[in-house]
Formats: C-alpha cells, sequence, structure tokens
C-alpha cells in the first residue's frame, strides 16, 4: 500500500461525488415525473453516505477534502443549463445525468489503474462508487 496514492485516489473520489451531488441538484427543480425526482434524490442521498466513507478516510489520513475548482461547477452549470434551455424534458435530464455518469465510471477505472497501489479499502470504496453511478444509469434508461 502506497500512502501517497491512496490519498490521492480518495481525493479524486471525492471531487467525482460533490460534482455528481452537484449535476443533480442542478436539474431536481425540472424534473416533472414524481418516479425521477424520486430516483435522483435517493441517488444524492447514496452519493452522500459514501462521501461520508471518502472524508473520514481522509481524516483518517490526516488529509481534508477539497471543493471542486469554481470553473469546474461553472462550466458544469453552464452546460446543464444551456441543454435544459433547448430541451427541458425529463428525458433529457436523465440522458444529461447518464452522461456524467458514464463520465465518471471512465474517470473511476483511470484512477484505479493509476493509484493502482492505493489501500485495498479504498479501492473498494471507489468499487462501491461505480456500482452507485451504474445502478443509477440502469433506473434511468426508461426516461430516454
Amino acid at each position: 500500500m502506497n500512502q501517497q496514492d491512496t490519498v490521492k485516489l480518495l481525493k479524486e473520489c471525492d471531487l467525482g461525488i460533490q460534482m455528481g451531488i452537484s449535476s443533480i441538484e442542478e436539474v431536481l427543480e425540472e424534473i416533472k415525473d414524481h418516479q425521477l425526482l424520486e430516483i435522483l434524490s435517493l441517488s444524492i442521498e447514496e452519493h452522500m453516505k459514501l462521501q461520508k466513507e471518502v472524508e473520514n478516510q481522509l481524516h483518517y489520513y490526516h488529509q481534508s477534502n477539497q471543493e471542486p475548482k469554481p470553473w469546474a461547477l461553472t462550466m458544469s452549470w453552464l452546460q446543464t443549463n444551456v441543454k435544459l434551455m433547448v430541451n427541458d424534458s425529463d428525458g433529457r435530464i436523465a440522458e444529461m445525468i447518464i452522461d456524467g455518469c458514464e463520465m465518471g465510471i471512465k474517470s473511476l477505472h483511470r484512477y484505479l489503474n493509476q493509484y493502482k497501489d492505493a489501500a485495498h479499502s479504498v479501492k473498494e470504496i471507489v468499487l462501491q462508487l461505480i456500482d452507485l453511478e451504474r445502478n443509477l444509469t440502469e433506473k434511468l434508461y426508461v426516461y430516454l
């Protein structure tokens, strides 16, 4: 186990979770279908639980979590709002969340490969996040 790899993987995981939560929260007000709203609200709760685990691990390694870069949040917000101006249907919202999940899954696999000497417990958290993202996409396909 390499502590440096462990901390870097934790920080990337933390940032990804924060971006995911932020992206979902951006679209909640636009959702018309009650079931879709429930799915995404539950997803936020699940992401927050996983984020607590990541924060606990960061504290264990005497690290603090960091906020996503303001430009990343701004770009995400702009993209989301421009797309919703063109089409604010629940199908479009589901498609955007699916795209974000798929991008997150690819990034998480890249980080697992990049930080392969990270602690096993941290890799397990990342795999839980990947499963969470995959399960969310599966639930959202019915809205396309």
